[in-house]
């Protein structure tokens, strides 16, 4: 690997940090893995992110990336071949990451909820800022199953080759991935259950599960930290002028996802197009880092 390396700070059993390594596995790369922990505190994943405390999070040098769209794009950005992103394959990726994700909590913790430690409870209420109602979720599972088996049935229809992408994966294969993966861990008797009499489906998992995660190293948080200090950031973005919100580079912002998670990062604009925001961050220790946001799905005002 040329260049700065890949760091992924993650965890293993994450289903949204699946996608990106299931990505690296397509692109047949080395990459880092830190482990960070699955509740707060996160000691050595803040001070890079400015706040942002959702996993997982992409560090090359001192540019960190926060949220999968912003990471698998990039990933696409900088390693082209083979080409994964096709067609409508981000509206693909936000049904996937809410609509279909949503089930997938549901019908998981509806089977597993009454094993949950406490801590994380609390931590994932603090986390999306509503109750972790275990009776909630057993009673919306009969529902939710069956919204379950309507998402896994359309991948069914749309495999019309090996992958949703035909011959090789793309990122729609990647974005339903995660849901099949997460259920099939954790629930492995409910997923086969709510998979069965969908052939396609079933192939396709074995097809994409053989593909692997490519060369995972495994790295300290510390190293990683020294990393960031060690390189400085990418060149600096431009503004678009036309863009709705009518701020202008170098303007101090505040970034903050929209739907759960909403923990606000502060800095100053230093690129912001139609799919993508970034700002300089300060951070002691750190000296300067550049954060990566995507647009949908975060909001971005004036601080």
């Amino acid at each position: 690997m040329t260049g700065p390396e890949i760091i992924l700070h993650h965890y293993d059993t994450s289903p949204f940090s699946e996608k990106v390594r299931l990505m690296l596995g397509i692109k047949g790369l080395t990459w880092r893995s830190v482990i960070q922990p699955v509740i707060m505190p996160k000691p050595d994943l803040v001070p890079l992110t400015g706040g942002y405390r959702r996993i997982p999070v992409m560090q090359i040098g001192a540019d960190v990336y926060c949220d999968t769209q912003v990471i698998l794009a990039e990933i696409e950005r900088r390693h082209p071949k083979p080409k994964v992103v096709t067609g409508a394959d981000w509206a693909v990726n936000l049904w996937a990451d809410r609509l279909w994700f949503q089930a997938s909590v549901a019908v998981i913790f509806a089977e597993m909820g009454d094993r949950v430690p406490k801590e994380f409870i609390a931590d994932r209420e603090k986390l999306s800022g509503r109750p972790f109602d275990v009776s909630a979720m057993k009673a919306a599972a009969p529902f939710m199953r069956a919204q379950w088996r309507a998402y896994v049935a359309w991948v069914e229809d749309g495999l019309e080759g090996d992958f949703l992408g035909g011959a090789k994966p793309s990122l729609a294969d990647v974005a339903a991935w995660m849901n099949v993966w997460w259920l099939s861990a954790a629930a492995p008797t409910i997923a086969d259950d709510l998979m069965s009499g969908l052939p396609r489906v079933q192939a396709w998992r074995d097809r994409l599960r053989a593909i692997g995660h490519g060369e995972r190293r495994e790295m300290k948080p510390a190293e990683a930290l020294q990393a960031a200090t060690a390189t400085a950031p990418a060149d600096e973005g431009v503004c678009d002028p036309g863009d709705p919100s009518g701020l202008k580079k170098g303007d101090p912002v505040v970034v903050q996802a929209d739907d759960y998670g909403r923990d606000p990062v502060e800095g100053v604009l230093i690129h912001l197009g139609h799919d993508r925001v970034t700002l300089a961050r300060e951070c002691g220790e750190l000296d300067v880092v550049h954060v990566h946001f995507p647009r949908a799905g975060y909001v971005i005002a004036r601080r």
